[in-house]
């Protein structure tokens, strides 16, 4: 029962893969003392590994997939195997790192040799997965089920395995339908599908007659595409490019059959192939790369930006770990934060001040900003210091930031004149900018200033007992060392907006609770838009929100605020948005806002941001191989439905959804059509979201995709779904038709 689209197609022979798939027992490394013996293995299907758990769980929880690895490490490269991996030597250890909240996977395995192996063999794995088609995915995805239900093992399929099947990938088929579907390939009459008679029985079940429907439209009698008629297909898409040339490289790139590519022809199974590819995505392609102009001030971009970066959990009790800052940099983050206290043995250390957070050293994250903050962007990262230190400590911050970061760190202007606009990313490129306090040029008599803690949330929230005065008082002395460092981020208190007239100060960067920035807003709409046009405004989340919930961004977006500090740490929706905003320009962390909240004399207000100007119509067709949310229960098939939410200026905020069908999250059917009005496009984001309906309790989430309406493309469309921490649900995909319109 050999997969046409398997993972391991031309691996089989490969000497690591051979390895994986045979197991290794390595040392899980939890603790200084917790060194325990597992089991992994490769499984079959080439997309997961298996491990052993000291206590059995479900099937489902010993496995981890390849697709949910978001790097992996050799030798003592994670804060782990740093404290805890001494006795191993770094040849022997690699560490898998995930996405989302799953915790690193520190492992020592017997030799430097074994270790290799699987280092190796996992970066094999994963280009392969990476380079495969969307159609091969859905190949391998079918045919791993399909392994999955042959319950004797003997590549012969009984009408009972074919119910579990059914059952496996999410659809509750009617018995009569399923059996006669069954008959019907069943072309040796006895009761069992082998060879061609399984393929014939696959390639029924994942017809999908809406895209047959389209393809015969514009192929006529003959059933194939020309070059002209795939063109006439591309024109009614709204393809910017629709030339015959462009309609022959598709044809070269996505034909399957080597006749009809001679031909300059398209069939149908070409067809499917683009439109399951890149091309065929929702997401313009052109803006998977840097596309935008990053040549411009800083403050003219909206920046990807963490709040208490250094924490894994919730800002009460959770651990604080260097890990945190390494995953918020894979996510494309460009600034971080830095919370400092005074630590023993004069080295300051980062955690959440007053709390049981745990706390890791200062000097560490620096080194952790200098391994691995550009490995994903080039672009300038901005480290927010939160200081709570004495002059000392803050003597020791700045020496660690120069010794560690050496040329990398900005330590002076670019050039010598006080600069009247910011630099531009493309200017500070592998460049590290420090946020904090500055020193008056004319000092008082004591020559101190004030910390740049985050104030407001001691004033308005709570009040501090002795021993954070005392912290207080300590930091309202700034040590020149620290000082001489923020070039330009200075940190400074927004007590007013000041009337255009006056001298635009560029280097000043306000940090406001998202309670102070929603006031401005709603007080001051277009002078805050105007005050954001030219200079940094740093927003971040209550200090109420103990469990580190997040707020939405986009509220902030809409006036300009260019570092909107979401908890990265917890998926929900505002981590979508957050996701979606940064999703284009090649995910560089960086994304240049629009004219109307760049211009210095702009007159953008978002609360009234004037008559509608665009129509935006999505018909919501049909959903493919939406993933199982109970694996466990094999009779548990979701009722999906789809919710389109708009998010912009207030006025243009609003969310539709289609009706849910009944038991089918392998193939359901909409075909219903949602209509949004908007009066400011170039600032929404659209999300697509799948829920499990439920008419006793809140519907389960299945998977979402959001990303900018400037971003999307028009006419028919799939979508590729994600899970709630980022990662890709392939083969899960929507199909839908997108029409906007501009008045």
């Amino acid at each position: 029962m050999a997969c046409p689209g398997c993972l391991l197609q031309g691996l089989t022979e490969d000497e690591d893969v051979r390895a994986m798939l045979r197991g290794s027992r390595f040392r899980k490394i939890r603790s200084r003392t917790w060194h325990k013996e597992r089991l992994y293995r490769l499984q079959e299907d080439g997309l997961s590994v298996w491990f052993q758990r000291r206590i059995p769980r479900a099937p489902s929880q010993h496995i981890f997939f390849l697709q949910h690895i978001e790097a992996v490490r050799e030798g003592h490269q994670s804060e782990g195997l740093r404290r805890f991996g001494g006795a191993f030597a770094p040849a022997r250890c690699l560490t898998i790192a995930f996405r989302g909240r799953r915790k690193n996977l520190d492992l020592a395995a017997p030799t430097a040799e074994e270790a290799q192996r699987w280092v190796r063999g996992l970066a094999k794995l994963r280009a392969r997965l990476d380079a495969m088609t969307q159609r091969e995915r859905l190949d391998h995805w079918i045919h791993t089920y399909l392994h999955r239900a042959d319950s004797d093992q003997d590549s012969k399929m009984s009408f009972k395995e074919i119910k579990s099947l059914l059952r496996m990938v999410n659809v509750d088929m009617n018995d009569m339908y399923a059996y006669r579907l069954f008959k019907e390939c069943d072309h040796s009459n006895n009761e069992r599908l082998e060879g061609t008679e399984i393929e014939e029985f696959l390639r029924r079940l994942l017809k999908r007659p809406e895209l047959e429907e389209i393809f015969y439209k514009y192929s006529g009698e003959d059933h194939v595409l020309s070059a002209p008629e795939l063109r006439e297909f591309l024109e009614d898409q709204g393809e910017d490019g629709a030339t015959l040339a462009h309609a022959q490289h598709l044809i070269q790139t996505y034909e399957l059959n080597e006749t009809a590519k001679q031909h300059e022809l398209m069939t149908l199974d070409g067809f499917m192939m683009y439109l399951l590819s890149p091309n065929g995505a929702a997401l313009d392609p052109a803006h998977m790369c840097v596309f935008q102009d990053m040549d411009q001030p800083l403050a003219h971009y909206f920046i990807s930006s963490s709040h208490n970066t250094y924490l894994t959990d919730s800002q009460i009790g959770g651990p604080s770990s260097t890990e945190a800052y390494v995953r918020a940099f894979a996510q494309g983050c460009r600034c971080v934060e830095l919370d400092c206290w005074e630590g023993p043995g004069g080295e300051p250390v980062i955690y959440h001040g007053h709390t049981l957070t745990s706390k890791i050293l200062f000097r560490d994250v620096v080194q952790a900003v200098r391994d691995h903050a550009f490995t994903l962007s080039p672009y300038p990262v901005i480290l927010s210091l939160e200081n709570h230190c004495g002059l000392e400590q803050q003597a020791a911050m700045a020496r660690h930031l120069r010794t560690i970061l050496g040329d990398m760190l900005v330590t002076q202007a670019l050039d010598s004149q006080s600069p009247e606009e910011l630099p531009s990313p493309e200017q500070l490129k592998g460049r590290v900018l420090v946020k904090g306090k500055k020193l008056p040029a004319v000092r008082s008599e004591d020559g101190r200033i004030l910390s740049d803690r985050e104030e407001e949330e001691e004033e308005e929230e709570e009040e501090e007992e002795a021993e954070a005065a005392e912290q207080r008082r300590l930091a309202k002395q700034i040590s020149p060392e620290l000082s001489a460092l923020a070039v330009y981020c200075c940190a400074t208190r927004l007590r007013n907006l000041r009337p255009a007239p006056t001298l635009p100060q560029p280097c000043q960067v306000s940090s406001l609770s998202e309670r102070k920035a929603k006031k401005l807003i709603r007080e001051a709409g277009n002078s805050f838009v105007r005050h954001n046009a030219r200079q940094l405004t740093r927003v971040y989340p209550l200090g109420l929100r103990m469990n580190s919930a997040n707020y939405s961004p986009q509220e902030m977006w809409n006036s300009g605020c260019q570092l909107v500090a979401l908890n990265f740490q917890t998926p929900g929706y505002e981590m979508d948005l957050n996701a979606g905003r940064f999703l284009i320009n090649g995910q560089c962390g960086y994304v240049l806002k629009p004219a109307c909240l760049r211009q210095p004399d702009t007159t953008f207000d978002p609360e009234c941001p004037g008559p509608p100007r665009t129509t935006l119509t999505i018909q919501v067709l049909t959903a493919q191989q939406l993933p199982k949310l109970n694996a466990e229960k094999p009779n548990s098939i979701v009722d999906p439905l789809v919710r389109v939410e708009i998010h912009g200026v207030p006025a243009d905020c609003a969310r539709k959804e289609t009706n849910y069908v009944l038991n089918n999250g392998f193939n359901p059917r909409w075909g219903q059509t949602l209509q949004f009005q908007l009066r400011a496009p170039e600032l929404v984001l659209v999300r697509f979201v799948v829920e499990d309906y439920d008419t006793t309790s809140p519907n389960d989430f299945v998977g979402q995709f959001t990303l900018p309406l400037n971003s999307l493309k028009q006419g028919y469309r799939h979508i590729h779904l994600l899970s709630k921490d980022g990662a890709s649900l392939s083969p899960a995909t929507l199909f839908v038709h997108i029409r906007i319109q501009c008045s």
